[in-house]
């Protein structure tokens, strides 16, 4: 329908989408001290989900929020009482704006949600013993125009995860990066 107005829109896959059902930006996974999952959430993990964007002028957000906009014709949620979602900027996705209108707290879980197991025990206390900052939102494409390519636009929607660096000092070298740590802070004050 948009196309149809003169609108670009194109079609979104995101694999590994999150759906975040209490809006706290992380999937949340519970289990017993035994291993068994325990049904406290309906947060889940999808194999792939579908939703279109369209271009927009933000006028309502500012212009800094322009370009290319989240609508998801198959909302699995309720937004303001109804089932909508969007148009959530993808800019404001990216850049980790979830206070904004139009669901953009909804769409960043689906694209960069935490993946956290948490561990119950019998006396109503919870443990996090898993956090995974890199599992969902994988592969974000859409169709290449003229082409049955695959474009890859999972920057247009998140930043590069940062890879960990492992490495060892030994104690003397850490002590003597702290003595130097109070160098510089003597000297600032």
């Amino acid at each position: 329908v948009l196309r149809s107005l003169g609108i670009p829109t194109r079609v979104i896959t995101n694999f590994n989408s999150a759906h975040d059902t209490n809006i706290n930006l992380s999937i949340d996974k519970y289990i017993d001290i035994s291993g068994k999952t325990l049904c406290l959430n309906e947060d889940s993990v999808w194999n792939f989900h579908v939703w279109n964007e369209s271009w927009f002028i933000r006028r309502d957000l500012g212009s800094f929020y322009d370009g290319w906009q989240v609508l998801d014709a198959t909302p699995q949620e309720r937004s303001k009482g109804i089932f909508q979602c969007g148009p959530a900027s993808i800019r404001a996705i990216k850049e980790g704006d979830v206070n904004l209108d139009y669901d953009s707290s909804f769409v960043f879980a689906e694209v960069n949600a935490d993946y956290v197991t948490w561990i119950c025990y019998s006396n109503k206390r919870k443990e996090r013993i898993y956090s995974d900052t890199r599992k969902i939102g994988k592969f974000i494409s859409t169709k290449a125009v003229g082409t049955k390519s695959r474009v890859d636009v999972t920057d247009n929607y998140k930043y590069p995860e940062v890879k960990e660096i492992s490495f060892k000092i030994s104690y003397s070298q850490y002590k003597n990066s702290l003595r130097d740590d109070r160098k510089i802070l003597v000297t600032a004050v």
